[in-house]
């Protein structure tokens, strides 16, 4: 296939409709950017070929016409010195060389606008280059976003699996119990020497403040 007939496949080509029908999207679109990268190599390596002749074909040009412009010189002279012969000569030899300034010319304008379709050639390749990285990156985040997608739905299947949940309720009933068993560890359970002697102190003292109050009610009934 010729650089320009693949050229013109890629910029035809309906990037987002193939991109649809394939059945690996990703792997496509890396060929398509590889296949777009190799031809955007050929066409500037084929640029840089042409401007080099172009420069080189100019240079002929300039020597065609010093040969020229010294013919027609050498022409004048001849006339100068009555020497026709040589002046007719002379003219012949400018006549071909302006034949071939013209011909020298044309090729250089043909050279000319091959650079400059080259040229346009590489702008809209580079652009088609641009938009389809731009779908990979696109593709690659969807082809993410999908994948951890698919894990978290696979997560919440699995969470909602009987077998999970019966492990979870196992798990709080056995909290549930633990915590009832800390609740009964004090229940029932005789007081402790130092709480039996806080205890008898604390009769002490209501017994005492029992008879103050006794005391005081009978002094109240002997003063009446």
């Amino acid at each position: 296939m010729g650089i320009f007939t693949r050229f013109k496949d890629i910029i035809n080509s309906n990037i987002n409709g193939m991109l649809d029908r394939a059945e690996d999207p990703e792997k496509l679109i890396k060929l398509m950017i590889r296949e777009i990268e190799d031809t955007l190599v050929e066409l500037k390596s084929a640029c840089a070929g042409t401007m080099a002749g172009k420069k080189r074909v100019e240079q002929n040009l300039a020597r065609a016409k010093e040969q020229m412009d010294s013919w027609s010189m050498r022409a004048e002279l001849a006339v100068s010195r009555n020497r026709d012969d040589l002046a007719r000569q002379a003219l012949v030899e400018r006549r071909r060389f302006a034949k071939v300034v013209d011909s020298l010319n044309e090729e250089i304008e043909e050279l000319a606008g091959l650079v400059a379709q080259y040229q346009d050639d590489i702008v809209q390749l580079e652009e088609k280059l641009a938009s389809s990285r731009e779908k990979k990156r696109m593709l690659v985040q969807r082809h993410l976003h999908a994948r951890k997608k698919r894990q978290a739905r696979e997560e919440i299947r699995r969470m909602d699996n009987s077998d999970t949940l019966a492990r979870f309720d196992a798990f709080e009933n056995r909290i549930n119990r633990m915590e009832a068993e800390a609740d009964l560890v004090n229940f029932g359970t005789k007081p402790t020497l130092d709480e039996a002697f806080e205890s008898l102190a604390t009769d002490d003292e209501i017994e005492q403040e029992l008879e103050r109050l006794k005391s005081s009610g009978s002094n109240r009934k002997g003063e009446v």
